[in-house]
């Protein structure tokens, strides 16, 4: 035990607090008591990091795409009762360097882009562009697509070895009958969908664009050299190139087309979007769909009741 130091005055010890005062130390830090801190503070999780790490490395393993970030696992794990924040996924992963090689550190740009593409129901607007891809031993080849801005679905798709303005009708006529039944002349006049495209030789052709004034579709033309203004399909590509561009090698043509065919099924089915609540494009057309279900019957419910009140 700690002697304390007596007054030859008074003879009792100095007050603690006049002893603390010259030597120039706060109470605080005199009576302060090493902390003995055993592993992380708070309340140990459900799961185990241990156990978090292999049910991360299992959904990675079993998913069907190959750069899904930290979020979208954390939902995967979510949907099958394995509740683990996000927050900690993330660091599991950084620790364990599971995160996706594809992410960049984002540049912001002199003049930011602050419109907004993004529709709150479907059929008001679409997006359609080209990317190119090769197939071993026969050279380059071209993909089309139309992309739904609801939802980000692939309406359609194309594939060809020219990149004309022939190849680029092809998937806006195949949305056009999936969506409305026929192409038939003026099948979409009078409607409020628009095809947003960039300023490509295709799609500023004339026979392009009397295609479209057959069908009665309006064009929404991108800005000159603002990619972020047909943002969705460019968003596309990236995920096409991350995900099947850049690690599949296409053997022939029809090795080509099988593989993306799978790979659109699969991501109009699968594939976890962030602003759509982590659902896929299908799924979330699907509770669109299933909402204005809802409202239709709430709202011939109301006009019945009206009706009965006025009789009344």
């Amino acid at each position: 035990m700690l002697q304390k130091e007596i007054c030859s005055f008074t003879q009792k010890p100095f007050p603690m607090r006049m002893i603390l005062k010259v030597v120039g130390y706060s109470s605080s830090t005199w009576y302060e008591k090493p902390l003995q801190r055993t592993g992380k503070r708070g309340r140990k999780p459900n799961i185990p990091d241990d156990e978090a790490l292999e049910l991360i490395k299992m959904e990675i393993k079993q998913s069907k795409f190959k750069g899904e970030g930290y979020i979208k696992i954390k939902s995967r794990l979510q949907r099958k009762k394995h509740i683990i924040g996000k927050e900690r996924v993330n660091i599991i992963m950084r620790e364990n360097k599971l995160l996706s090689p594809h992410r960049t550190m984002k540049v912001k740009k002199k003049k930011e882009h602050t419109g907004t593409i993004i529709t709150k129901t479907p059929d008001v607007m679409w997006a359609t562009d080209g990317k190119k891809f090769f197939i071993d031993g026969i050279g380059w080849h071209w993909f089309f697509g139309v992309i739904e801005h609801f939802n980000d679905e692939i309406l359609s798709w194309h594939i060809a070895k020219k990149g004309n303005r022939f190849a680029a009708m092809e998937p806006v006529r195949a949305a056009v009958k999936k969506q409305f039944g026929n192409i038939d002349k003026d099948v979409c006049k009078g409607l409020e969908l628009q095809l947003r495209s960039d300023h490509g030789s295709q799609y500023d052709s004339a026979d392009f664009m009397r295609e479209m004034s057959y069908l009665g579709l309006n064009m929404s033309k991108a800005f000159v050299r603002s990619p972020q203004c047909n943002g969705c399909i460019e968003r596309f590509h990236r995920t096409l190139e991350e995900e099947l561009f850049s690690v599949e090698t296409f053997s022939s043509f029809n090795d080509a087309y099988e593989k993306i065919d799978k790979f659109i099924n699969d991501y109009n089915n699968d594939w976890i979007i962030h602003r759509l609540k982590c659902l896929s494009p299908i799924e979330y057309r699907a509770e669109h769909a299933e909402s204005q279900r809802k409202l239709k019957d709430l709202l011939w419910i109301s006009d019945r009741n009206r009706l009965v009140l006025n009789k009344i």
